[in-house]
């Protein structure tokens, strides 16, 4: 399944997870969260109303202890909602977050990773 990752500004750049608009975030689906550095690590995956996970996990101090190793970004992506537990399982499986060990038990969906 091939999915339009969301960026942010006119050049296209990964958003900052603390200093994005939630209000122009109006997509349902997945979205994934890391912190930049060397190496970069995937923080979070997760799936549903992106704009309320989003100001529910940037409120969160286990998600933000990270941005001690780089800055914390984000990207999303459009998923519908029958294949929403699918994608996130892949994800899940593929990028190894560091946080979130709960991930729906259901047959993967591969997608197009966001780099």
């Amino acid at each position: 399944m091939n999915v339009h990752w969301y960026t942010c500004g006119d050049d296209k750049h990964w958003c900052s997870l603390e200093s994005l608009n939630l209000d122009t975030v109006k997509e349902f689906g997945v979205y994934v969260i890391w912190h930049e550095g060397n190496p970069g690590r995937t923080v979070r995956v997760g799936q549903g109303d992106v704009k309320d996970r989003l100001g529910k996990h940037r409120a969160d101090s286990e998600i933000l202890a990270y941005k001690k190793k780089g800055k914390l970004r984000v990207t999303w992506a459009e998923v519908p909602s029958a294949q929403r537990d699918g994608v996130e399982n892949y994800l899940a499986a593929k990028l190894n977050p560091l946080l979130g060990e709960a991930f729906p038990d259901c047959a993967p969906i591969a997608v197009n990773f966001p780099w």
